[in-house]
Formats: C-alpha cells, structure tokens, sequence
C-alpha cells in the first residue's frame, strides 16, 4: 500500500541513490499512485514514496519556513478540531484542509509524534540538527519494515522494496512460518523473511549523521491499562461523548467518502451519529451471487432510512474468471500478509473506488468495544507439513498462550489488530483510503475503561447493549432495524428471540457449507450432493464460497498450483499429504478449504519473493 521507503548510510550518493529509485518503483502499483523522493547525503537520508493522488500524504515533502525542518508523512491523522486554525495564529502558513500543518505540529511539540491521532509512519528530518526519526503509530498499522547491515539502515512501508535491493533476504523464516502456519499471521515484530523486521508500534528511532543515535518508545499500553475502570451508566456517558464528538473528524477532508454497509452493529453507529443531508454519504455493500446477503438487505434499509443512496458491489463470475489474477496479485500487494481468499476485496475495493476515493467502514469495532477475539492458534491440518516444521508451530502455540495473559483491549487493540487484520486492511488501502473510527486514540483509551475490559468476549452476543443504545440514541429509526443477528429491532421478546435463534441458525449453517464443514459431514454431503443443500444456506450471510469454488469453479487452479513439482517440493510439506488433501477436496468428499487457503497463499510468496527474479 502507499508508503514510505528508503536507507539511512553513510555511503556516497552514487550508491545509495540507484538502490533508493528501485525502492520506489517496487511500491508504485498503480497508474493513480503519485511518486517522489527527498535525499540528503549531508544527514545520510535517501527517502522516496507512493501515495494515492489527492490523498491527505500527496503533498510530500512538507517544509516548515525556514526549511530546516523536512516531513515525509504516509497515512491519515484526524487532528484535533481549531489545530491549523492554532498553527496559523501562531504564524504558519497553512493550507486548511490539508496535510501540511503536520510539519509544524513537529516544529512546535516536543511530543510530536505522540500527539497524532491515526494510522500512519513518517521521517522527520531535522537539518539544523542533523537528525532523521523514522517514526509510526501506536498500534503498529502504519507498518515499516526494516534491515540493518553494515553499509546501510533500510525501511519501507513493503517488504519486496527492501526485497528488490537486497535479494539475499529472499528466504522464508521457519519461526515466522510456523506461526504463519499456526495463527495466519507472523506474530511480534518479525516477518516471514529472514533478516527483516517490523518497527515496533509508537516506534521514535532517530538517527544523526547517518548512524543510529537513540531508539525511542512514546506509548506503552500500560498507559491506558492503568485506568480506574468505570461504572456501567458512566461508561456509556464517556463512550457516547468520546464517540459523537471525535466521529465528525473522520468525515472531514478534501475526497469524496462512501459508506461500506453491513448488517451488524458496527456501520450503524456511525450512520446513527453521522448526519449526513440526504443524497450527500454513497452507500454499499459487497454482496454475492445466490441472494441478497443479510448485510444487503438491512443495509438497504439504514441507507434508505437515512435517505442515502446504495448500490451493491458483487462477487460472482468476473472475480471467479480473474481468480489467479486477483489471487497473485492479492499476495504480491501485501508481501504475502494476505492470503488469496481475501482476493475478493481486492476486486470489491477496486469497484468501491469508483464510488469514492475515501471508503468509510466499521472495522474494528465489535473488536475493540466487545473484545471480540479473532486471532487464535490452531493446529496444522494432520499430514500436510513436513516434521522439521512442527517445532516451530508448537513454539507458536506457546507463544500465542502467553500472549493471551495480558489485558483484553490491549490483546485486541496492539496484537490482534496489527498482526491479525493487517494484511486486508494493506491490500484495501491500495486501491481506497480506508477509514474507521473505532482506533481513535481517545475511543480505545476509554474502552479500557469498560467495566470487565480486561477480560476477553467470546459470546459474539456479549456487551453488545452499550451498542445498541448508541445507536438508539444516535437515530431511533435505525434502532428498530434489526441486525444482521437479530439484535434490536420493534419486535417483542419472543418474536425477537424466534428470529435471533434462526439467524443464528443459517450463519452456523452456512459456515458449516463453507469452510468449516467437518470431515464427516462433508462425505455426506457428497453423498448428497445432486440435492444441492448447499443453496439452502449459501450467501444468507457471506459472499465467499470457497469450499465449493475450489471443488467446481476455481478446482483447474488449485489442481495446477498445488499438484505442480515446484510447489510439492518446498521443503516444509509433505508431498504425499497434499497431493490426498487436493484430490479429496476436488472429488467434494472432504473439506480442506482452510488449508488451501493456506498452501496456494504460500506457493505464491515463494514464486513471488523468494524465487523471483
């Protein structure tokens, strides 16, 4: 996604240069990607980027006055309201609505970058001081990656442009394979190649004269953790307070922003407290292609009840003809943090930035205000992996387990977040500017003074009644729409709880005819098969499915990728396990849609970035 690359040495120009114009060029994606760069050799600094035309960062580099103090700025910051009216009373000349006043914000705060609020990672160049801090938010989404060696301190929003100039990193990692394995995710501050790694969150490493000077840390959790929890009828005054006057920040700015509907709690307290004048918010969903979804259906309704338009985005034959395309490209994108059953974003998000540049969502907030959990450690299917891996998956397990022992918000707001949801949030972000207010700086702060907040939710029921309160008091019309689950509504106790039980029902159900299906059943169903049970459930609540488009429409694909020599011979499968698992899976009498998932995602960073060219 757009970002910030380049290297931090020592060595001349003429060898750091022709390195740092590479960098870029691996990060420019797409034809409506602006690109730059800013070098100094006095202060050591090559630096380059990539940002989304008429996005908040294309407008590099910012310059205060006097030009000694130089940002590179990737990312979103949603500032305090009367900042650039401050900055300008303090003499700054700054263009309102704009990215610029940041560079004075730095000027002027010693805290800077503690003081922002949002997802991002920067350089602050400082030349009167001969300083550079690489910098980035304090949950870690505005990701950089980085390699230290002798000649030179490189680091990038991507990994492949630290890749490209430096092919002896093109190796996997087998602890960050095992926890890939394990979790879906590499977890920590490492990554899936050998010698690059991750700039903690809330991360200040400032650098002067080309070499390393102070590595600094301007948030610990612990900050937020030590709050004094509040009482039940108190925390929902600060959570409504906290929530209707910091959401306004998110819908300010110089793009068009649309509206990605669901069905849940989430997307409605926002339309609930977001008075938008009617016909001025676009409003969507992605849908598929047996029936309207239930994210569809009541998304129609809360647009229509807040007099926006809507329109669905679908997922059917055009995604499935173009699936290796989208597939590839949804690895390559992400450095692999991706895996290619999210490729359907890939090609929803590319239609949702036709409807608007700037694409405002819910994410992260059943999370967040119901720590909810999403990221776990599982078992490897029995049979695919070689045995020299497994270590490396048990010592994730472990390590995942104690993970778990900390604070509930600070589990799902700085872990689960950044290392779980990050790779679709980096594939969306290359083609939208993706927003939600539920990591405002001031939001999740007083989540953690929720009553219980240090424990985790795995009722996906559980705490939802300051939600649906919000909502009410936000717009009561949106409350008597029910949810995608059932919750809320104008229907009586029973009623209510005869449609939440069935709703319950056909998501468990669908999940059973997706991905989740059990081995047994799965034959089964096979034996069953000319009933098509299957389109009893499908698409009542998802728009994937996988597990029959790896049998039906998508089988040719995983048969060539998976069966190939290249692929079986990669030194942590077992050959003969995954030749059993594609041609049961392919036959329809068993289910192994999850490691598929897993196996053409990791084909695909092997033929991208170990053994690319």
């Amino acid at each position: 996604m757009p970002g910030i690359v380049g290297l931090i040495t020592k060595m001349p120009h003429e060898w750091a240069e022709p390195q740092l114009l590479q960098m870029v060029r691996s990060i420019r994606h797409e034809t409506f990607y602006t690109t730059g760069t800013w070098m100094e050799e006095s202060v050591g600094v090559f630096a380059g980027w990539a940002a989304r035309k008429n996005s908040f960062s294309d407008s590099m580099p910012l310059r205060n006055e006097r030009g000694d103090i130089v940002l590179l700025f990737s990312g979103e910051e949603y500032a305090e309201p009367g900042t650039e009216r401050r900055l300008k009373g303090h003499g700054h000349e700054i263009k309102l609505g704009a990215s610029d006043y940041l560079v004075h914000l730095a000027e002027e705060e010693r805290a800077f970058p503690s003081n922002l609020n949002g997802r991002f990672h920067g350089l602050l160049i400082n030349l009167a001081q001969e300083t550079a801090t690489l910098f980035n938010d304090r949950y870690g989404l505005g990701r950089i990656y980085y390699y230290q060696c002798e000649e030179a301190f490189y680091f990038a929003a991507e990994a492949k442009a630290i890749l490209a100039v430096r092919p002896e990193l093109r190796q996997i990692d087998a602890q960050g394979l095992g926890e890939f394995v394990s979790c879906g995710c590499v977890l920590e501050n490492r990554t899936l190649f050998r010698g690059i790694y991750l700039l903690p969150p809330a991360s200040a490493w400032t650098y002067r004269n080309g070499m390393l000077d102070r590595k600094s840390i301007y948030f610990e959790p612990r900050e937020w953790e030590n709050q004094v929890p509040l009482e039940p009828e108190l925390y929902y005054e600060a959570l409504r307070e906290t929530f209707s006057q910091n959401l306004p920040r998110y819908f300010n700015g110089r793009e068009p922003i649309g509206m990605s509907l669901t069905g849940g709690l989430d997307t409605r307290m926002i339309m609930a407290w977001q008075k938008s004048r009617p016909g001025a918010l676009p409003c969507y969903s992605f849908g598929g292609t047996f029936r309207d979804s239930q994210d569809v259906v009541l998304s129609r309704k809360v647009a229509h009840a807040c007099e926006q338009p809507y329109q669905v985005i679908p997922i059917g034959e055009d995604f499935l003809k173009n699936f290796a395309r989208y597939a590839e490209r949804t690895v390559y994108l992400t450095d692999g943090c991706a895996k290619v059953n999210v490729s359907s974003d890939l090609y929803a998000n590319t239609q949702a930035a036709q409807i608007a540049p700037v694409r405002m969502t819910g994410n992260y907030g059943s999370e967040i205000l119901r720590r909810l959990p999403a990221l776990k450690a599982s078992e490897p299917t029995a049979g695919l992996f070689s045995p020299e891996l497994l270590p490396h998956v048990r010592a994730a397990q472990r390590k995942f387990a104690g993970l778990l022992e900390g604070h509930a918000v600070s589990f799902i707001a700085f872990r689960q977040v950044p290392w779980h949801h990050y790779g679709l949030l980096s594939l969306e972000q290359t083609q939208v500017t993706l927003r939600s207010p539920y990591l405002d700086n001031d939001l999740v702060r007083t989540a953690f003074r929720a009553p219980g907040s240090d424990k985790l939710v795995r009722n996906v029921f559980a705490d939802d009644s300051y939600c649906i309160r919000l909502i009410a008091d936000g717009d009561s019309r949106l409350a008597r729409i029910r949810t995608d689950r059932g919750l809320a509504g104008t229907s009586g106790r029973l009623r209510s709880a005869l449609c939440q039980g069935m709703l319950e029902f056909t998501f468990k159900a669908e999940y059973a005819y997706d991905y989740g299906m059990p081995q047994p059943v799965a034959w089964v169903d096979h034996q069953l098969s000319w009933l098509h049970l299957e389109r009893l459930f499908l698409g009542r609540h998802k728009f994937n499915h996988f597990r029959i488009w790896y049998r039906d429409a998508l089988s040719e694909y995983v048969r060539e990728m998976l069966l190939d020599a290249r692929s079986l011979s990669r030194p942590y499968l077992n050959r003969e396990g995954v030749e059993a698992m594609v041609r049961d899976h392919l036959a329809g009498n068993r289910n192994y849609t999850s490691p598929i998932h897993q196996l053409l995602t990791l084909e695909l960073i092997h033929r991208l970035f170990v053994n690319a060219n």
